[in-house]
């Protein structure tokens, strides 16, 4: 019978499709990384990889077979998920997702909070985009994500745990910074400084004010709201950022100002997403649970 051990062998020749470099990510010798494949393939009847001195390649069953492997691996590890998850809830490793129009302002509070009150908890955080975050977690290489919604999730389930309002930066200098708040109809696209395509959160900020994508006289790529900042403060334009990033971004900028998005909100909903299968569904709802009280407490 196919052991487990010989799928995770396997499963590492496809991502690193090299032999050498498969057998140091197990931490085994090359040589019993090799006969326990071939054993694999023997036991099946036919290969899974053509190998020669040069390379590696997948044959096309081979490509069949990996792919019900990664489905039994994510099996076993959601059963030890369940087993973790029913012993002792964030008492165990945890990969997590964050996107990065939330994880600035989220994580300092979060890690700190999150490793007094749960020292056995082993969080590995990495941050992403959602379209990036979606598939790692789908592919299992993810337990769990923190992202934005609305989004297409791909069949992943949202744990939603908090909501937040846009507000608008701009000079003080602008005639309407002189109000309390600020309508949707008061701003122009054209003046608007956005994050790049592949932002979720641009996406929420149009939404927000009812606008379509245009093409606008000043053409660059943002990747960061401090980016956004920045051109504001130069006088290149007004902005619109996340409640939860308003204070960290409006430090030391005296010469600006924020103001609120007055309308039907909220403009965006925060969200932990995992797999249908998952079976540590208790850690991630209490994990969820914890992340909307410290950001109740910082940003509520």
């Amino acid at each position: 019978m196919i052991s487990l051990k010989q799928i995770n062998y396997a499963l590492a020749v496809e991502s690193k499709m090299h032999f050498k470099k498969a057998a140091d990510k197990c931490f085994v010798s090359p040589s019993t990384l090799s006969n326990a494949i071939l054993e694999m393939e023997k036991q099946l009847g036919f290969e899974i990889f053509e190998r020669n001195n040069k390379k590696v390649m997948i044959t096309k069953v081979g490509k069949e077979i990996l792919e019900k492997y990664k489905n039994i691996k994510l099996l076993m590890e959601d059963i030890q998920k369940i087993s973790e998850s029913n012993s002792k809830t964030l008492a165990h490793p945890i990969t997590l997702g964050v996107i990065p129009t939330i994880s600035p302002f989220l994580l300092p509070h979060a890690i700190q909070t999150l490793e007094k009150k749960f020292p056995d908890l082993n969080l590995i955080i990495s941050e992403g985009q959602s379209d990036d975050l979606i598939h790692k977690v789908k592919n299992g290489e993810l337990d769990m994500a923190v992202v934005a919604l609305p989004y297409k999730l791909q069949g992943l389930i949202p744990i939603k745990f908090w909501s937040e309002d846009f507000f608008w930066i701009t000079k003080k200098s602008d005639r309407r910074s002189k109000a309390k708040e600020i309508k949707a109809s008061d701003l122009e696209f054209s003046e608007l400084l956005l994050l790049e395509d592949g932002n979720c959160l641009k996406d929420h900020v149009l939404s927000a004010c009812k606008m379509t994508k245009k093409k606008s006289n000043i053409s660059f790529k943002a990747s960061s709201l401090n980016t956004l900042v920045q051109f504001v403060k130069s006088g290149l334009g007004t902005t619109l950022v996340p409640k939860m990033a308003v204070n960290q971004l409006m430090l030391g900028n005296n010469d600006l100002k924020s103001l609120h998005l007055k309308g039907e909100g909220p403009h965006r909903e925060i969200a932990l997403i995992i797999r249908p299968s998952y079976g540590g569904i208790q850690d991630a709802k209490l994990l969820g649970l914890e992340l909307k009280e410290i950001l109740d407490k910082n940003f509520g």
